[in-house]
């Protein structure tokens, strides 16, 4: 592949429950581990998963750390933020201080992450409609004021979980190719893509003011 990327490494972050786990078995092809909501044992400090993925023709090594989001274990998972390229934060819709905890989570990335890591927000378990308490728009809001994408993601269903793990692996790739320059927070200065129930929306980019 000549200086391009042979391996991306990718961090999944979020507090405990929101489903980290599910959504790495689902993407690595480890379905018959999932079960249903409420069933499966945390993650004890860091797990990962290896699968190869086609971006732009090429074929590249992606390896995503699944970390545990229990705050005991916060400072093993410090340690890999500086290793990786991107990141993926997950909330529960149907857990408030899931979603609330996301800007704890980007304080992490901002302490311990390198300042062009790519991230990308996803609301997880979006088939149980009936227990929702975060409405797409609130996660809308929050990943246009941190300038990243969106995505809404079911885990157990198998909605968007694809696209969200190839969404940031081609922003990744993207960027280190290019060498795109990334703002404070880490996003670009490109529109945005936000994806609920596998439809694609375009979100312009916030304007800087020239002072």
């Amino acid at each position: 592949m000549g200086d391009e990327p042979a391996q991306i490494k990718l961090l999944t972050i979020g507090d405990s429950g929101v489903g980290k786990s599910w959504l790495l078995l689902r993407w690595s092809g480890e379905t018959a581990k999932i079960t249903k909501h409420g069933t499966s044992m945390p993650t004890i400090g860091i797990d990962f998963k290896m699968k190869s993925v086609p971006v732009d023709g090429k074929r590249i090594k992606v390896q995503v750390w699944d970390t545990a989001g229990q705050e005991r274990f916060r400072t093993i998972t410090t340690s890999y933020y500086r290793n990786c390229q991107g990141i993926l934060l997950v909330y529960d819709i149907t857990d408030r201080n899931s979603f609330n905890n996301i800007r704890t989570w980007m304080s992490q990335i901002q302490l311990h992450a390198d300042n062009n890591v790519c991230k990308i927000l996803l609301g997880n378990k979006c088939d149980l409609l009936q227990q929702r308490v975060i409405n797409f728009d609130e996660g809308e809001t929050l990943a246009r004021e941190f300038r990243i994408p969106f995505i809404e993601t079911s885990a157990l269903n198998d909605i968007n979980v694809d696209e969200a793990f190839l969404r940031i692996t081609k922003d990744v790739f993207t960027r280190l190719k290019t060498g795109v320059k990334m703002d404070s927070n880490g996003g670009n200065f490109q529109t945005s893509e936000v994806i609920s129930g596998g439809e694609l929306k375009r979100i312009p980019p916030k304007r800087k003011g020239c002072c």
